[in-house]
């Protein structure tokens, strides 16, 4: 074991954390890259930059970086967020000649950055495989798929390895599809015990880990309940159809539904009282607040009154709630739309509706109506604040 392998245990056990990659030709610059610099993994942002991966945006975390060989840089971890790009880099280097870190010969070694704080690493690359080995068993980490994270306040197994586990379990025994709310409630469950952070989330982040982690249980369901179909000779063209037809419905059908189990699971977590799909004035809204009881009281103020829609895409499908819970004037439509021409937003609000969008998707709106759009938080905080 050499002295740069004895440093970077050392010190990444009195840190706690390590983030580790094996070194590619595009962080060398040598496939004809414009910049070079380490890819980092997007999974593990947390680890070496403030700012969430965020589609339509790019963000500069300035670091400095201490590297074993003695040389101190002042790095940057840019988040490119922009056009087709959609990844983190440690970059910042370019300015120093014949950087050590980034030679041709350093391809295929074992980076590792040391997150002593957030704006200061410490920086070592082993090059054997001896010292790869040693390093990887002494932390009791594994490197798949070229990059890892050793947290030691966090058990071996990764969220991916344990949705993964909370998805084969689920599916093991299924023949058919269950109900959707049983889709809603298994990922709710693995993501409390598999997303360490699922619950220190703001609602809109909580919101969208939930349709994203169901829709992938949906389709680990969908591959065990239609695998006979992908191994059986169609008898007919018709029948073919048929099946496909079967598929494509149950997957529209899945989505919109799935997302108001996930919206009322956020609303019960918030204390918000409400009432689901019942009749009020021959319409039957997809949630009422606090109730239809209070709907039906006359007595009850109107502004403490509340009806929301809950649409998956709503570029046509937002007029349906015009007609719903007349006596509530002003509405509120919660969608995953992602951007809404000005036209339209100018219609929607004419209509009285308020777009509710998880906020990381405002992104994908207009910057002249992003100022139109409610966060599934300040929904829910203008909710309590209102009804008391």
């Amino acid at each position: 074991m050499s002295l740069v392998c004895e440093l970077a245990i050392e010190k990444s056990i009195a840190c706690g954390k390590a983030i580790l990659k094996y070194i590619s030709p595009n962080d060398l610059g040598i496939t004809g890259g414009h910049q070079k610099g380490f890819y980092l993994s997007r999974k593990s942002w947390q680890y070496f930059t403030p700012f969430e991966p965020t589609k339509g945006l790019n963000h500069n975390h300035n670091v400095t970086v201490d590297w074993y060989f003695g040389t101190q840089t002042q790095s940057i971890v840019k988040w490119y967020g922009t056009g087709t790009r959609s990844e983190y880099r440690l970059t910042g280097f370019d300015r120093i000649r014949n950087f050590e870190a980034l030679r041709p010969e350093k391809l295929g070694s074992l980076l590792i950055l040391v997150p002593w704080a957030l704006d200061h690493f410490y920086g070592y690359i082993l090059e054997t495989d001896e010292d790869i080995e040693t390093y990887q068993a002494y932390l009791g980490i594994e490197v798949i798929n070229r990059w890892a994270v050793y947290d030691a306040n966090q058990t071996q197994e990764s969220e991916e390895d344990c949705l993964e586990r909370r998805f084969v379990a689920f599916v093991q025994n299924i023949n058919d599809f269950p109900p959707t709310i049983d889709f809603a409630q298994e990922s709710k469950r693995a993501l409390i015990e598999c997303a360490a952070d699922f619950m220190n989330h703001k609602t809109d982040k909580q919101l969208s880990m939930l349709v994203e982690t169901e829709y992938a249980l949906f389709r680990a369901v969908e591959r065990k309940v239609y695998q006979p179909f992908l191994l059986k000779l169609f008898a007919s063209i018709d029948e073919f159809l048929s099946t496909a037809q079967t598929v494509l419905q149950r997957r529209k059908a899945r989505a919109g539904k799935s997302l108001e189990h996930h919206v009322a699971y956020l609303l019960e977590s918030s204390g918000i009282p409400f009432e689901n799909q019942v009749n009020v004035d021959d319409t039957k809204p997809d949630i009422i607040i606090p109730s239809a009881a209070a709907y039906n009281d006359k007595s009850w103020p109107d502004h403490k009154l509340f009806v929301l829609g809950i649409k998956t895409t709503c570029k046509d499908r937002w007029r349906q709630v015009t007609k719903e819970a007349p006596r509530i004037q002003h509405k509120h439509l919660l969608t995953l739309q992602d951007g809404i021409s000005s036209k339209q937003m100018l219609e929607i609000s004419r209509s009285n509706i308020t777009l509710v969008v998880p906020q990381d998707r405002h992104v994908h709106f207009a910057p002249e109506n992003k100022a139109e759009l409610l966060s599934v938080e300040a929904f829910i905080q203008n909710v309590k604040q209102t009804i008391g």
